[in-house]
């Protein structure tokens, strides 16, 4: 199976997999106001048939990649994006814990997010 091809849609806060042109999953993230700013991602979802086939982790490795490339952290809020980045410390730095604290902050303040 080749890779999802990847779009990020900075507007609607989603980083959103294709495969054949079928949307088949996508991460739903913010951006921190903060000093720094951060990327958020708060769910990772990936359609029900096409679970199993490595897209949330091509999903979550993109986000970081696309964090990396954009200089800034990522706060992982999402479980799964969680569990992910203790899997691959080498591609996830880990966020400062007063940024941790700001992000849970504004997800609450802003449930839509």
């Amino acid at each position: 199976m080749a890779d999802p091809k990847l779009r990020d849609d900075r507007e609607k806060g989603r980083l959103e997999a294709y495969e054949d042109g079928e949307f088949v999953g996508h991460i739903a993230y913010f951006t921190l106001v903060f000093d720094p700013a951060a990327l958020v991602p708060v769910h990772t979802i990936v359609e029900p048939a096409h679970e199993g086939k490595g897209i949330g982790s091509t999903l979550v490795r993109e986000f970081y990649a696309m964090a990396a490339r954009e200089g800034v952290p990522v706060v992982p809020l999402c479980p799964y994006a969680a569990k992910w980045a203790q899997r691959h410390p080498d591609e996830a730095p880990v966020p400062s814990a007063e940024l941790v604290k700001e992000a849970e902050r504004q997800a609450k303040e802003h449930p839509g997010l």
